[in-house]
C-alpha cells in the first residue's frame, strides 16, 4: 500500500492502464459527487464488503478514496491482506479533490 497525495494519485491513475477507481464511502457521500469512473463499495458494510473485494481482479492496480483518507487506507490494508498487490490510497480523500467530479 503506498498513500499519495492528490498530484501524486491523479498523475499515476492517468498514466495507468490497469487502473481500477474505488470508492469506500456509504451511498449517501456518493450521491454528493464521486471521481469518474469509480467503483463504490461501502467498507462499513464489514464481511459483504471483504466478499465483494474477493470478486476483484487481482491483477489490477487499485486506487481507493473515501471521505478523508482513512477508511481508504484501511481498505488499503484490507486489499493487501486478501492478496492485492497495488493498492494507493489518496491522502486527503474526496473532500480535499480537485480534480473531475461526476454526480
Amino acid at each position: 500500500m503506498a498513500d499519495l497525495s492528490q498530484e501524486e494519485w491523479e498523475e499515476q491513475l492517468a498514466n495507468d492502464d490497469n487502473a481500477f477507481v474505488l470508492d469506500v464511502r456509504t451511498e449517501e457521500e456518493v450521491e454528493e459527487g464521486y471521481i469518474p469512473n469509480a467503483t463504490n463499495i461501502d467498507i462499513y458494510l464489514g464481511e459483504e464488503f471483504v466478499e465483494e473485494l474477493e470478486k476483484l481482479d487481482k491483477s489490477k492496480n487499485y486506487y481507493v478514496y473515501c471521505r478523508s483518507g482513512n477508511r481508504s487506507r484501511q481498505a488499503c490494508a484490507i486489499l493487501n491482506s486478501l492478496g492485492f498487490n497495488n493498492a494507493y490510497n489518496l491522502e486527503g480523500g474526496f473532500m480535499n479533490w480537485e480534480g473531475d467530479v461526476a454526480e
